[in-house]
């Protein structure tokens, strides 16, 4: 596979070997700071939150506050909080990106290929007939169309923000 210089990952790269949970420390700096990383909307047990690194536009995840492994390891509240939240964005993703399919899923542990192991999430992806995700396995290389913050304006109202 080609390597694509890629600098704005770096961040990502060091606070990843620091030892610091992504999602904690999102979760932890609060609302004042959720357009700064694209926080769509808090719950009281999930919020949701675009991928800084997606694989498509519009890609964004369901994440419990709490820090657990699996999705077992959820109480019933977080888990009903969770699927609220995923059909809130399936619906975000149709009417904000118009999308025509949505894939989701979640990575249990590093050889699922969880970037953030020990902290459960679910990525959601709006998919279109004819695009190019195809790229990630043929050239190694990922096509957005749109930055995040475009994004980010299109899918907030739908999470009730931005209006």
């Amino acid at each position: 596979m080609k390597r694509m210089w890629a600098p704005w990952r770096s961040e990502y790269l060091r606070s990843a070997g620091s030892g610091e949970c992504l999602f904690c420390r999102i979760a932890a700096e609060g609302a004042g700071m959720d357009a700064g990383n694209y926080v769509l909307h808090r719950g009281e047990r999930v919020f949701a939150v675009l991928n800084r690194y997606p694989y498509i536009n519009g890609h964004l995840m369901v994440v419990p506050f709490r820090h657990v492994p699996d999705l077992g390891s959820l109480d019933r509240d977080e888990r009903d909080e969770l699927m609220e939240f995923l059909v809130t964005a399936e619906r975000a993703l149709a009417e904000g990106m118009g999308c025509m399919g949505v894939n989701g899923g979640w990575n249990i542990g590093g050889c699922a290929g969880a970037g953030v192991k020990d902290h459960v999430h679910v990525h959601v992806l709006p998919r279109w007939t004819g695009d190019s995700n195809f790229m990630t396995t043929v050239g190694g290389v990922r096509v957005l169309s749109e930055s995040l913050d475009e994004s980010y304006s299109r899918l907030l109202p739908f999470f009730g923000g931005g209006e």
